[in-house]
């Protein structure tokens, strides 16, 4: 065992640090999912969370959100996992981490941990894994698909603190976490106004006026008189991919974005292998780099998973898993981008993917891909009463990008006892 002894006791600061193994801190073990095949439908649609890989690396901190649920006969060949378990994925996205923040059941790619709550804190063991999630990474190299064993899991060495040094480095650490979970609600909150004033609008045809229009038919069903239907190209003056080819990495240089660096609101630049300015220029001049306006798409993997508007100029080049569209005068382009993200218009765009495997949309044929298209009145108007809730998300998103960057600077001297937390003053904590 890498440590012993009852930390419940250890009341002094002053105490020093201990190499333990994550079972010596808590229970260790699998998820369950023992029925095969494991998509069997007949296991889902219940009531009780079903969490997965991908749930886990979206949640950040605390894990509330859930793609899938079981219902009884799915539990009864699972377990149901109590609020505070630290689920930590071992296959697929190796050494991700989130504590429940309600019961759920997941499967054998995740693993749970229960703290002791006389030897650890779940917050300092949760930062503790993602300060040695390269380490873990790097010996779940496998042949054929990475994996990390529980066997391997409990191998490793966590630094410890006497429990109230615990307490205190996951309080300062976790105040930033619920920071950035609060604006991700004010963000989501936001977001579903804007969707919604869409839908009330462009979907149902309950904008300002329409008591007195009226309606005629088209290809896409009833619409109202003066509104038409017609194809993409018809509002973009460039519709088109990034790169096809991929320069050479380079340590320092311009960030290259593929679909992987998306998330919801823009390009996570810190995730961007980077390229030589040479090659920065020569993309630029084949216009393989974004610019303000345009609408990003994911056009290669989860098509249209992410649809967004680049808010400012950068100098960022684009491979062709992301796709470029350049509303013209006749489209606001936030508009666009929150209709394509709408559930029918995804729908409707299936006939436009191919691919099993890894679906993509083809561009050739998106081109033609019929929209409604409103007057441009009413454009500005839905833009005018919009587009400052999407700013403000906007800036919600920049202030959590400053607080993950602190957060990640105290973050290794904090594990590593570098910084004594029993000195570090009340204002430390934002």
């Amino acid at each position: 065992m890498g440590c012993c002894g009852d930390f419940g006791d250890m009341s002094g600061l002053g105490r020093e640090w201990r190499e333990c193994k994550l079972d010596d801190l808590g229970s260790v073990g699998r998820g369950k999912s023992r029925h095969r095949p494991r998509n069997d439908t007949s296991l889902y649609g219940g009531k009780y969370p079903f969490v997965q890989t991908g749930d886990v690396k979206e949640a950040e901190f605390r894990l509330t959100k859930y793609s899938q649920t079981y219902n009884e006969k799915g539990l009864a060949q699972s377990k149901l996992w109590e609020p505070g378990t630290l689920c930590i994925t071992i296959a697929a996205n190796i050494a991700d981490t989130a504590i429940l923040g309600i019961p759920a059941c997941f499967p054998d790619s995740v693993v749970g941990f229960v703290a002791d709550q006389n030897k650890a804190d779940v917050r300092f063991i949760k930062y503790s894994i993602d300060t040695l999630k390269l380490e873990m990474q790097g010996a779940s190299r496998g042949t054929t698909q990475d994996n990390l064993s529980v066997d391997k899991l409990i191998t490793f060495n966590f630094r410890v603190p006497p429990l109230p040094i615990q307490h205190r480095i996951a309080d300062i650490l976790s105040a930033y976490d619920d920071l950035i979970e609060n604006n991700q609600r004010r963000i989501q909150i936001l977001e579903n106004m804007a969707r919604s004033l869409y839908r009330e609008w462009f979907v149902e045809f309950r904008f300002p006026g329409h008591e007195n229009v009226k309606f005629v038919d088209s290809p896409l069903g009833k619409i109202p008189e003066g509104w038409e239907i017609g194809p993409m190209e018809s509002v973009c003056d460039r519709i088109t991919d990034g790169a096809h080819h991929s320069p050479k990495t380079q340590e320092l240089g311009y960030p290259m974005a593929s679909v992987k660096d998306m998330h919801d609101w823009g390009i996570n630049i810190e995730s961007c292998r980077k390229i030589s300015e040479e090659d920065f220029k020569e993309l630029e001049r084949n216009d393989s780099t974004m610019r303000k306006n345009d609408v990003l798409i994911a056009k290669d993997g989860s098509y249209l998973k992410h649809c967004f508007v680049v808010e400012e100029d950068m100098q960022v080049a684009l491979l062709s898993s992301i796709a470029i569209l350049r509303p013209n005068h006749r489209f606001k382009p936030h508009l666009l981008a929150i209709m394509l993200r709408d559930p029918d218009v995804k729908l409707r765009m299936k006939g436009y993917v191919s691919g099993a495997a890894l679906p993509r949309i083809i561009l050739k044929e998106f081109r033609h891909f019929n929209i409604l298209m409103p007057p441009i009145n009413l454009q500005e108007h839905w833009s005018r009463l919009c587009e400052p809730m999407l700013e403000m998300c906007w800036r919600l998103i920049a202030k959590n990008q400053n607080l993950r960057r602190t957060r990640d600077l105290l973050l290794p001297r904090l594990l590593s006892g570098q910084l004594d937390v029993s000195t570090l003053p009340e204002e430390t904590i934002p």
